[in-house]
């Protein structure tokens, strides 16, 4: 599968774990300021809410880190153990992540954390395949009529057909707009 080939494990562990970082501190940074601009007084709303942002998105962005770091190294060991790179390596990752990050808070707690970390990699890696394998058909269906068309070079190019109002850009199969 060609969506699985990326950077060699070491550089995609620092690689992911600096873009976890930058993601949460700029992510923090927004939310944060808009959290204490709501909550300072009257007055002090500028300050309260840079004060707030310099307090608390450092913390948010190492949170985002070590979401990170652990994610991208649990799955790089499962591609080791298990000696290929596919979407249950991502969904174990988000299960072992969500356990080891919620076990000071119990065994069951972070079982439930962890299958929650499971099912929504499993949610992120199912749209992930759905969205490849159609943006595959429509290169599919592009090539073969540029295939025809160099067979062929006096053969009339076929009309695109249109999308029906109701599906969203033609994504839910190739219902073509009835003209009237």
């Amino acid at each position: 599968m060609e969506e699985y080939v990326r950077d060699p494990c070491p550089y995609r562990i620092v690689d992911d774990c600096g873009g976890a970082f930058a993601l949460g501190a700029v992510g923090g940074s927004v939310f944060h300021t808009i959290q204490g601009f709501r909550n300072a007084a009257k007055g002090t709303k500028l300050r309260g809410a840079l004060t707030k942002v310099v307090t608390s998105s450092p913390r948010t962005a190492g949170s985002f880190s070590m979401w990170g770091l652990l994610f991208t190294t649990s799955d790089c060991s499962l591609a080791h153990i298990r000696g290929k790179e596919d979407p249950w390596n991502s969904i174990m990752s988000g299960f072992a992540t969500g356990f080891i990050l919620a076990l000071p808070n119990g065994y069951w707690a972070a079982t439930g954390s962890g299958m929650i970390g499971g099912m929504l990699l499993g949610m992120i890696e199912g749209i992930s395949i759905m969205m490849n394998r159609w943006a595959g058909e429509e290169a599919y269906r592009e090539n073969d009529t540029n295939r025809k068309l160099f067979e062929d070079p006096h053969a009339e190019i076929p009309q695109p057909q249109t999308p029906a109002i109701g599906s969203i850009f033609g994504m839910f199969g190739p219902q073509a707009q009835t003209s009237q």
